[in-house]
């Protein structure tokens, strides 16, 4: 149970800046103040890591960079469209990064990289589908539903398919990973 607890302890502060952009926007209904406190916790982040001289990694780097472009141009834009298509940008994005084997390496405690290294490595595809599967589907939802409805689904969708294919992975890993490490036992 530690260990999925520091794996989600990572993976939330991973996205916590699109976390506090969503419930500040769900609060508020305030897009602005949503994506400027959403670029702002990603600098402090950032700029947290960096000072500790801990390293970034490149998941977090393109983060950031997403954050800084997509803030800036909702800024500039102020067009629902274009607010509501960005995501798809991002997905795609973070998509093709996810698709680096062994990225979800960092992610893992000890146990797991000994045990289940190549289920680490299916399952980052596995997030990378997701992500290409995210944009697709904001796409439609972006061309047939109102801001409103769209930001709800939206948000429902975002949460809700990460936290559940966190959920299979974990379960699959674990129990994967303790078969794996009995059958080693038994054989040494």
């Amino acid at each position: 149970m530690r260990a999925l607890f520091q794996a989600s302890k990572i993976l939330l502060l991973d996205l916590a800046s699109t976390l506090l952009f969503l419930a500040v926007y769900a609060i508020t209904g305030n897009l602005f103040l949503a994506v400027g406190l959403g670029m702002a916790l990603g600098i402090v982040q950032i700029g947290w890591q960096l000072a500790r001289k801990q390293p970034v990694e490149a998941l977090q780097w393109l983060s950031l960079v997403i954050i800084f472009a997509s803030g800036t141009a909702t800024f500039l834009t102020d067009d629902p469209l274009f607010i509501m298509m960005k995501p798809s940008i991002i997905y795609v994005i973070v998509g093709l990064v996810m698709l680096k084997r062994g990225w979800m390496t960092r992610y893992l405690p000890p146990i797991a990289r000994a045990t289940v290294p190549d289920l680490a490595v299916t399952f980052g595809y596995v997030w990378a589908g997701l992500m290409f599967f995210s944009a697709g589907l904001n796409i439609v939802l972006a061309l047939t539903l109102d801001v409103t409805s769209w930001a709800a689904v939206k948000s429902v969708w975002a949460i809700g398919s990460k936290v559940g294919l966190f959920g299979i992975q974990y379960a699959i890993m674990k129990s994967t990973g303790i078969r794996r490490a009995r059958a080693m036992m038994a054989t040494s």
